[in-house]
């Protein structure tokens, strides 16, 4: 299974060749903090400074690769699908094996904040209570056809 971003999330990581590949590290880094943590404005104007480009930039470079993480992980792609996923963006070979190297070391990290971050949904343990309550709402006639399933159940 690929994943399918969409043009606003390519934009945002296509600013990833334009840096070292010890910058996406540490932006690799960043994103797996910003899940643990949250944002940090000042991680961003800090990096920022030290590469010259605006602290939105390095922002959504980051929340981009937040993207690819998450939904990866999410999907537990393989990794296979995941080199395919990335080398659809056009990236150097070097920056794809850093990218699944980043994947690998964390996707079961990232799996694991997601889960703890999913709301708990309620949900039923038992259905028989609602068979309790519906008969005493029958008719004298359908008592027969309780009475006949109640048999076929034992049999």
């Amino acid at each position: 299974m690929l994943l399918d971003l969409s043009e606003e999330h390519k934009e945002h990581l296509a600013f990833l060749p334009q840096v070292d590949s010890a910058v996406v590290a540490e932006f690799g880094r960043i994103a797996v903090e910003f899940l643990r943590r949250g944002s940090n404005p000042k991680i961003y104007e800090g990096a920022a400074r030290k590469l010259s480009v605006s602290s939105d930039t390095v922002q959504h470079g980051v929340e981009g690769l937040i993207y690819l993480l998450t939904e990866s992980s999410k999907l537990m792609i393989s990794e296979l699908d995941f080199q395919d996923s990335v080398f659809v963006l056009g990236f150097s070979e070097e920056l794809n094996k850093l990218l699944l190297q980043l994947y690998l070391d964390n996707r079961k990290e990232i799996r694991t904040i997601l889960s703890e971050l999913a709301p708990d949904l309620p949900s039923y343990h038992s259905l028989e209570w609602r068979l309790d309550v519906q008969i005493p709402k029958l008719k004298l006639s359908d008592w027969s056809i309780i009475v006949d399933w109640t048999q076929l159940m034992r049999q």
